[in-house]
């Protein structure tokens, strides 16, 4: 792919959002960390200098750096320039220039995501397959009912996998309002397939104010080790087609 500042911006019509990733300990080279570190403000720079140990501090810039870099990608503006506002909630978004793009951002070990779009809210969240817990007993208690239920029915040997889809669901879906956990994840319930969420349903408890027509959901793997989770505002009539893409190369 082309490094953003060059070339021609790409499309991002109607009816399309796409995902961007990138592995952060793939890019070591420390000419290049050092220029994706000058294309950050300074708050971002304090920000990523908080982080104690290097892998972390690693993660937070390549996170930075993804954004900017994806916006780039669409509209012709230097990946410097973009600068972001947070709402009372702590979710970022384009505050200049004027854009009609809308992102959202999530990392872990491992991997970086940007969804990014025209025009419509998204959501996305990933986590590492690696995660371990006490499944049953999370869903009982952060879960709705219906989907704790669900997830007791669920093989043994499925339920690590199953409860991850339903987790990265409920955290794209908080994250596409812009509320994050303002809103009780209790107060949703997701209808998955029994084997691939390929058909994703929610619904909503009377207190929350939201159409479950309004949102469309998925849940895909990247590679072998994370599950990635997407929430995007429908289209009425057609699906939102979101197309992964790895950011390979210099990011700048």
């Amino acid at each position: 792919m082309t490094p953003p500042d060059r070339g021609p911006a790409l499309s991002l019509t109607a009816g399309h959002a796409h995902l961007w990733w990138v592995v952060p300990e793939r890019f070591t080279d420390p000419d290049a960390l050092a220029r994706y570190r000058s294309a950050l403000t300074d708050e971002e720079r304090r920000k990523t200098d908080r982080f104690r140990f290097g892998r972390d501090r690693q993660l937070c810039l390549i996170a930075r750096v993804l954004v900017r870099t994806t916006l780039s990608r669409y509209d012709r503006v230097p990946a410097s320039q973009w600068r972001f506002q947070a709402n009372r909630y702590g979710r970022p978004a384009i505050e200049t220039p004027a854009s009609s793009l809308r992102f959202n951002l999530s990392h872990t070990s491992g991997l970086v995501v940007c969804l990014v779009c025209r025009n419509r809210e998204v959501g996305v969240d990933v986590e590492p397959r690696s995660r371990t817990g006490e499944w049953l007993a999370l869903a009982s208690r952060f879960f709705s009912a219906p989907e704790a239920a669900a997830l007791r029915q669920v093989n043994a040997t499925d339920r690590p996998r199953r409860f991850l889809e339903y987790w990265t669901l409920k955290e794209a879906y908080i994250k596409a309002r812009g509320m994050g956990l303002a809103i009780p994840l209790g107060d949703f319930s997701f209808d998955l397939p029994p084997r691939h969420p390929d058909d994703v349903r929610i619904r909503f408890a009377p207190a929350l104010d939201d159409n479950p027509a309004r949102w469309q959901f998925g849940v895909r793997q990247l590679g072998e080790h994370h599950l990635v989770a997407t929430a995007v505002e429908a289209d009425a009539g057609a699906p939102v087609t979101i197309t992964p893409y790895e950011a390979v190369g210099p990011l700048l």
